[in-house]
């Protein structure tokens, strides 16, 4: 049942990679071209018919692909680069460091995703896909501190970091001989779970426009231009909608599959 879960997360990634490495090498059409037919149900010339400008639906869900994945990569290698030292730094430390580390953890936590990407926009002047992909990444940098840090408690605590301590290394050299490694399939779960929350972050600040500009297909951007037309043509919101669902549902069920694979003490429980 588990292998279940992790086959049918990988099976949902993969699709969406897929249509992102398809949408770099070849498209039905232009994404951005206007013409006719509007609303054009699906025929060859277009697999998936129309939006109402004419543009072809296939072509931007393709590229819509890229996006997401783009804006998710970005986003969550921020909150790993930053929020994996910080939070090994703050499991070695004792007392007021590790205190002020965590603190300010729970602040940043404190400010959603949409929160920091307004406030960016409004610093910057303009709302872009830099905007969202740094508003997403430091709302995850909280997330990641959190499961570091725990992760890091542990292993500080085993007797093969005790004897490097006393045979003099420091906590950089422990940190990237000991604890690192150890702390991976965490920081690898965690950061799977964190790309379908980019995902779908990255969709909602689409929608408000607070994330990929309009001449970039974007399936959240695709969702609003589409809602005056739900009763009339309901493929315009249902399509982009159903590939945000599906990635966000893939790499949560992938996340979840590398938790049992990984977690030993979840494999002790099974056994």
């Amino acid at each position: 049942m588990k292998r279940a879960v992790l086959w049918a997360g990988a099976t949902l990634v993969a699709l969406v990679v897929l249509a992102c490495l398809v949408s770099v090498a070849w498209l039905p059409t232009d994404p951005n071209t206007v013409g006719t037919p509007t609303l054009a149900p699906p025929s060859a010339d277009h697999p998936l018919g129309t939006d109402n400008l004419g543009r072809d639906l296939a072509a931007r869900l393709l590229v819509g692909a890229r996006s997401c994945l783009l804006v998710g990569v970005v986003a969550v290698s921020i909150g790993a680069v930053i929020g994996v030292p910080l939070g090994i730094i703050a499991g070695g430390s004792r007392g007021v460091a590790a205190t002020v580390l965590m603190r300010g953890a729970d602040i940043v936590y404190a400010f959603p995703a949409l929160l920091l990407a307004i406030l960016l926009a409004a610093a910057r002047g303009h709302a872009s896909t830099f905007t969202a992909m740094a508003a997403i990444g430091l709302s995850t940098i909280p997330a990641f501190m959190r499961v570091t840090r725990s992760a890091a408690v542990d292993v500080l605590a085993q007797d093969y970091v005790m004897a490097a301590r006393g045979a003099g290394f420091g906590l950089g050299h422990i940190a990237l001989r000991h604890v690192l490694p150890n702390v991976a399939p965490v920081v690898l779960v965690q950061s799977s779970s964190a790309f379908g929350v980019a995902i779908l972050a990255e969709a909602s600040l689409s929608y408000l426009g607070l994330g990929t500009p309009p001449t970039t297909p974007s399936w959240g951007r695709m969702i609003y231009e589409a809602q005056s037309f739900v009763y009339s043509d309901i493929q315009l919101a249902a399509l982009p909608g159903i590939c945000i669902a599906a990635a966000v549902l893939g790499f949560n069920l992938l996340g979840d599959g590398l938790r049992d694979l990984l977690d030993p003490t979840l494999r002790e429980i099974t056994r």
